[in-house]
């Protein structure tokens, strides 16, 4: 007898393309601030959309958090996971892209991306966050990715048993040191003050760690090797600190050429300004997190999370007032 197996295709009905639709809200940008403006905007009942470069903003770039609460201790790029399978429950589209402009149109606006998609919205939730600060010295450019980093969760496995510096003062700087230490040898902490700014934890747990040096009142020069980095040299001194690695960690920029051509209002420094409901001066369009002046320079994940709830119930009381 002859068995005859006969396989049944699903039909697959053509899904209508995430632009050619009209959103309550769209998120621009991936961190802490965006997600839970997606969560809570979803949890409204809101139709959102979220719209990053890269999930997780910053937050792939720091080490330990053991100040989230709930969370003893985890990883940033853990953290990332967490937050983006929380948001997977609410089923809000996550569109890796990157936004280029916000145009108003009528009482809406239109989101515009780099690929040329646009995403029609009644209000717009701005949750850039930051990028971070380069050294601009010589050998800066030239060794990014042969020993010269911006991200230690990402590179600190790669200098194990070996020799790094650390150039920074604050929170990011302390986390960095504190996970290099746990595979470098020798980890110098170099700042241009004379006290560190970073939470007293932090310093504490720097100061009794043996691995780790500190280097005070003391500017990098130049970065020097041959193939990969071999030196930092102190402006100060001219003293020459051999390394095999050189994380920089002096704080971060908010994207203010973009907040200036969109229209949003900004502070001296390039960060938006908000009220109390996390508004802008543009009725329709909020901001949250890293990117704004709501917290001053208290730039922390569990600050940049209530923003984001914040920015989404007040997003929600503006669409009930102008469009229902």
């Amino acid at each position: 007898m002859v068995s005859l197996k006969i396989t049944f295709r699903r039909l697959e009905l053509p899904t209508r393309p995430l632009e050619e639709k009209e959103y309550d809200v769209v998120v621009i940008g991936g961190g802490p601030a965006g997600v839970a403006a997606a969560i809570y905007a979803a949890r409204y009942m809101l139709d959102a959309i979220l719209v990053t470069r890269e999930k997780g903003g910053q937050l792939n770039k720091i080490g330990y958090v053991e100040n989230y609460p709930g969370i003893l201790k985890i990883m940033g790029p853990e953290l990332i996971d967490r937050l983006y399978e929380h948001l997977a429950k609410y089923k809000v589209p996550v569109v890796l892209d990157e936004v280029i402009d916000v145009k108003r149109e009528e009482n809406k606006f239109n989101v515009i991306t780099a690929s040329d998609r646009v995403f029609k919205t009644k209000t717009v939730i701005l949750a850039l966050g930051v990028v971070k600060r380069k050294l601009g010295v010589p050998g800066e450019e030239e060794f990014l990715g042969r020993g010269v980093s911006y991200c230690a969760p990402c590179d600190a496995p790669l200098f194990k048993d070996k020799v790094v510096a650390v150039v920074g003062g604050g929170d990011s700087a302390a986390s960095a040191s504190l996970l290099l230490a746990e595979y470098a040898r020798k980890v110098y902490v170099i700042h241009r003050r004379s006290r560190f700014r970073a939470q007293p934890y932090y310093i504490r747990q720097m100061e009794l760690n043996p691995k780790i040096e500190f280097i005070f009142n003391s500017n990098v020069a130049e970065i020097g090797g041959t193939k990969t980095v071999e030196w930092v040299k102190i402006k100060e001194t001219g003293r020459k600190i051999f390394v095999n690695g050189v994380f920089i960690e002096i704080g971060a920029n908010p994207p203010a050429e973009f907040f200036r051509k969109i229209g949003v209002e900004t502070d001296g420094k390039g960060y938006v300004k908000v009220s109390k409901d996390q508004s802008t001066n543009i009725p329709g369009i909020f901001a949250a997190g890293d990117c704004t002046n709501a917290a001053g320079a208290f730039k922390q994940i569990v600050v940049a999370a209530a923003q984001g709830a914040i920015a989404a119930d007040s997003a929600y009381r503006y669409i009930i007032k102008e469009f229902r």
